[in-house]
């Protein structure tokens, strides 16, 4: 959208639930699912006597998200009590982070419109989660399964200037966190969700607008139009003579709009205070070094790595390197048929195609890497052509063969005797006498006949670039 003289201003705030078996504090399952408030320990409950205890693969995996985030890692990190009354926070506080979080001052990068964008990253806090309140008419139900899953808190610096920006920043986030495998990033689910601050000011101003925040928004699509409503709602707002008021929005998928869901004023004094039950979190320099040295290769650079070692455009990287294991199919199909940019066609289109069609991961393709890299190497050493390759690549999708026993059971196998060729053109130029003199008197769209009656002849078979040659030699 055009915004003429104003600038939208853009942070976003990406809670993402840790891959722990338990739970922050406690020994409960953090799965997703169970039966409603089934996951309930003492410590979720906030029960007298019951003490938390620090999940150690909570911080361990924080710190991987960290670092990948490019941010510092303090030595020195302490969980403080943020005092709030909610039905879903039974212990009437949540555990989290305030003035020494985990991680601080990193930056992500993306690929957006043909450029790298760069957003910086204030803090990356730990904290657990509340409970989920699902509200009816007259009534609300409480679920505290999630309560007390770990959560990481990423806060970005306020760098974004337009909602696309910030749906991507959002996507890259999401991504390096599946690399890590450290959150599935199921935003149906609820394991990683977005609150986004915005703000509009004049153009050239340096003072920042006031402030909304946009809660709790569930899937990229929402986060790009909720925001653009909002930036839209703010100009217009603030043009008709209003002053834009300090609160917090939520938004509405069915009417595509933002509405109020509290004000500054009644917004909490969270009371921070260091937890007297856990102690710092004290990060030695062998474990942080270790941690490092097991970081896997992260989106951006697989990216640079597949432009620059296969030669591959920025589009087709980027592509490739959304999941880590479509990466991984790729470079086992390259690996296979030798040729990257044939890999590169035949995953992005013909196989992502089929699999968003029948809803399936990369990792359960009913064709493995081996097997596509094996198509591809049919068509580099003209055994078939690309026409035939899909219509093999059609039939692998249905059962286990490989492409080579469906060539020899099919007897697809390509033409490329040039005696057979100048036979059966021959054939075609006998039967289309009359084509033939119109083709010789100029009419050189003619062509294109000529080469369908061929292939339709040799029922698809023949050589193309051995057609193209024998046929213009003949028609001469």
């Amino acid at each position: 959208m055009a915004y003429n003289d104003w600038e939208p201003v853009i942070g976003l705030e990406i809670h993402a639930q840790l891959l722990t078996a338990s739970k922050m504090f406690s020994s409960d399952s953090a799965a997703f699912g169970g039966a409603d408030n089934e996951f309930t320990h003492p410590v979720t409950l906030g029960l007298p006597g019951a003490l938390p205890v620090v999940n150690e693969k909570a911080i361990d995996f924080s710190m991987r998200a960290g670092l990948a985030l490019n941010c510092q890692i303090r030595n020195r990190s302490v969980f403080a009590r943020k005092n709030y009354f909610y039905p879903d926070l039974p212990k009437g506080y949540q555990i989290s982070q305030f003035d020494a979080p985990l991680c601080e001052k990193g930056f992500v990068e993306y690929f957006l419109n043909g450029e790298i964008k760069k957003v910086s990253i204030e803090r990356a806090h730990m904290e657990e989660d509340a409970g989920k309140s699902t509200h009816f008419a007259d009534y609300t139900l409480i679920n505290l399964n999630r309560a007390g899953v770990p959560l990481l808190e990423i806060v970005s610096g306020p760098d974004m200037r337009s909602p696309a920006e910030a749906a991507e920043y959002a996507r890259m986030v999401r991504r390096i966190l599946r690399y890590l495998e450290v959150c599935d990033g199921n935003l149906e689910e609820g394991s990683m969700r977005c609150d986004c601050n915005v703000s509009v000011r004049r153009k050239g101003e340096t003072k920042l607008g006031t402030k909304v925040e946009l809660k709790n928004i569930n899937s990229f699509r929402f986060v790009e139009k909720a925001i653009e409503y909002e930036i839209q709602r703010q100009i217009d707002a603030i043009e008709s003579g209003e002053k834009i008021v300090q609160e917090t929005r939520l938004w509405d998928t069915a009417k595509n709009r933002t509405f109020s869901m509290r004000s500054k004023e009644e917004a909490h004094d969270y009371r921070y205070f260091p937890d007297p039950d856990l102690l710092p979190i004290e990060v030695g320099f062998d474990w942080l070094e270790k941690i490092k040295k097991e970081l896997p290769e992260l989106p951006l650079a697989k990216a640079r790595r597949f432009q620059d070692q296969f030669g591959l455009p920025a589009y087709d990287s980027f592509v490739l390197t959304q999941e880590k294991a479509l990466a991984e199919y790729f470079e086992q199909t390259a690996k296979v048929c030798g040729n990257a940019k044939a890999a590169s066609n035949w995953v992005m289109v013909e196989l992502l195609r089929e699999l968003n069609e029948q809803k399936l991961l990369v990792q359960d393709s009913p064709i493995s890497s081996q097997r596509l890299g094996e198509l591809i190497l049919l068509i580099e050493n003209k055994t078939i052509s690309g026409k035939m390759a899909k219509d093999v690549f059609l039939e692998m999708l249905k059962n286990p063969k490989s492409a080579q026993e469906i060539v020899n059971e099919k007897g697809m196998s390509q033409i490329t005797d040039e005696g057979a060729i100048v036979k059966i053109i021959q054939e075609v130029l006998d039967k289309n006498v009359s084509a033939v003199a119109e083709y010789r008197s100029g009419k050189n769209k003619l062509f294109g006949f000529f080469v369908g009656q061929v292939m339709k002849a040799s029922r698809g078979q023949a050589n193309p670039d051995l057609v193209n040659k024998i046929l213009l030699e003949k028609l001469k």
